[in-house]
C-alpha cells in the first residue's frame, strides 16, 4: 500500500468529523440518469437550504451559493492537498505517481513553483498567436461535414481543443488520437462512475502517455522548438528545479485539462445556441455559455484548520465540495438564472474557479471556444439539432453523449 493525493472512490469521498447538524442532508445519485440529463432542479432544491448541504452518496458537505463557493475556493485555510493522503493498492501506482505532481493537486510552495513556470510559458501573446490557426481549423473541419446529420462532438467540438493543445506544446498531432484515448480513460478516474474495470483502463492510459511524453521530451530536448514545451524543457535545464517527473505530469496535465474540458465546454454552447436560435456569438454570448452549463461542476477542498463557515464548523481534515455549476446559477447572484441572457453585469462566474487554483488555460479555452463557435455559426447557418441530445455520465464534470445535428 502507498499513499496518493487523489480519491479512491469519489462516493466515498467525504469524513464524518464535520458538524452538518446545521445542513439539509440529501441524497441523489449522481449517476441517476435523470440527474445526468439534468442536474440543475437538483441544485436548485438543495440551495433552498441555505449555503450548505450535506451530500449523503458523497458523505461530505457541499457549498452552492455563489458567495460559499467563491470563499471557499479563495479561502487559504483550505487547499487541495489532503491532510492524511489515503491509502491506495499498488496496481494504481501509474496513475496516482502522475497526479502526485500535478499542480492542481499541490499547494504552495510547489504549486506556485509549478505555476509560474507555466503562466511563464503559457503567454497571452502565445495564445494570442494562436488565433489564425484556430480559425482555419475550424474551416477545415467544417469542410468536411457529411451532408446528411452526424454528431457534432465527432466532427468538431472533440477534434479542435485536443489538435490545438497539441500546436501549443508542440506535440506530434497526428497522435491525436492516441491522446483522447488516454486522456478520456485517465479523467474517467474522477467521475461517480468509476468502477476497477475504469482503474483498469486509467493504469494502462497512464503508462502509454507517460512513455509518450517521455519519448517527447527527449525529441524536443535534441531538437527544440517554438513551443510550450521547450520552454518548460528550458526551464528545467536552467535550474528553476523542475524535475523529470514534474515536466511529464505537467505536460499530461495540460493535454488533459486542455482538451477535456473544452470539448464539454464547446458542445454545451453549441447546444444553448442550437436552442436559444442562434444569437450573435461574441465574447459576453462564450460568458453566459460557461455560466449557464459549464463543464466541470465539482471542485473540492480539504480544510487545513477548525473553522466556521456560514455558520457550520469544521474540523482539520474535512472535506468540503464546491459546486461550480449551482454557484452559476444562484439567483442572489444571477437574475433569472436559468435564463440565457449574454450581456449580464453580474459577478465572475465559477466557471474556471477562483483563488489560487484558478485555471490557469481560462484565456485560451475562452478563445477557442469564440473562434469555434464564431466559425461555425456563420459558415453554417442553417444548422439545426437532428434530434435532442444527450449528455454523457460522466458527473462531476458535464458534457454531451452526442449532438446529431443536420446543416
Amino acid at each position: 500500500m502507498r499513499t496518493c493525493p487523489g480519491p479512491q472512490s469519489p462516493l466515498a469521498q467525504g469524513r464524518a468529523r464535520t458538524q452538518t447538524d446545521k445542513m439539509q442532508h440529501l441524497s441523489q445519485s449522481p449517476t441517476d440518469p435523470a440527474f445526468v440529463q439534468d442536474p440543475y432542479p437538483f441544485y436548485d432544491r438543495a440551495r433552498a437550504a441555505g449555503d450548505l448541504f450535506f451530500w449523503a452518496d458523497y458523505g461530505k458537505p457541499c457549498a452552492l451559493s455563489h458567495r460559499a463557493v467563491m470563499a471557499i475556493l479563495k479561502d487559504r485555510r483550505m487547499g487541495r492537498e489532503p491532510v492524511d493522503p489515503p491509502a491506495i493498492p499498488h496496481r494504481l501506482a501509474p496513475f496516482y505517481d502522475i497526479e502526485a505532481h500535478s499542480m492542481l493537486e499541490l499547494e504552495p510552495p510547489r504549486h506556485t513553483r509549478l505555476r509560474g513556470l507555466v503562466v511563464r510559458a503559457f503567454t497571452s501573446r502565445r495564445i494570442a498567436a494562436l488565433e489564425p490557426e484556430i480559425a482555419g481549423l475550424c474551416a477545415e473541419l467544417i469542410e468536411r461535414f457529411p451532408s446528411g446529420p452526424f454528431d457534432l462532438m465527432e466532427a468538431y467540438a472533440r477534434i479542435i481543443p485536443v489538435v490545438v493543445i497539441c500546436r501549443l506544446l508542440g506535440v506530434p498531432e497526428e497522435r491525436a488520437p492516441d491522446l483522447l484515448s488516454w486522456s478520456n480513460a485517465m479523467v474517467a478516474m474522477y467521475q461517480a462512475r468509476r468502477s476497477p474495470g475504469i482503474e483498469e483502463a486509467a493504469i494502462a492510459a497512464s503508462r502509454a502517455f507517460r512513455a509518450f511524453v517521455e519519448e517527447t521530451i527527449k525529441a524536443r530536448r535534441a531538437r527544440p522548438g517554438p513551443d510550450l514545451l521547450t520552454d518548460l524543457i528550458a526551464a528545467e535545464e536552467a535550474g528553476e528545479k523542475l524535475s523529470t517527473d514534474e515536466l511529464v505530469t505537467t505536460v499530461i496535465l495540460l493535454l488533459n485539462a486542455g482538451h477535456e474540458a473544452t470539448v464539454h465546454s464547446i458542445g454545451n454552447a453549441l447546444n444553448l445556441l442550437l436552442k436559444e436560435g442562434g444569437p450573435i456569438v461574441d465574447p459576453p454570448t462564450v460568458e453566459e455559455a460557461l455560466r449557464l452549463d459549464p463543464p466541470l461542476h465539482m471542485f473540492d477542498r480539504w480544510v487545513y484548520e477548525d473553522l466556521t463557515l456560514f455558520g457550520n464548523a469544521f474540523r482539520r481534515g474535512d472535506r468540503v465540495g464546491c459546486l461550480l455549476a449551482a454557484a452559476n446559477r444562484d439567483p442572489q447572484a444571477f437574475p433569472d438564472p436559468a435564463a440565457f441572457r449574454p450581456g449580464r453585469t453580474t459577478p465572475q462566474i465559477t466557471s474556471f474557479g477562483a483563488g489560487i487554483h484558478f485555471c490557469v488555460g481560462a484565456p485560451l479555452a475562452r478563445l477557442e471556444l469564440h473562434i469555434a463557435l464564431r466559425t461555425l455559426q456563420v459558415r453554417c447557418p442553417r444548422l439545426a439539432l437532428a434530434e435532442p441530445p444527450r449528455y454523457a455520465d460522466v458527473y462531476h464534470f458535464r458534457g454531451l453523449e452526442r449532438l446529431n445535428v443536420a446543416v
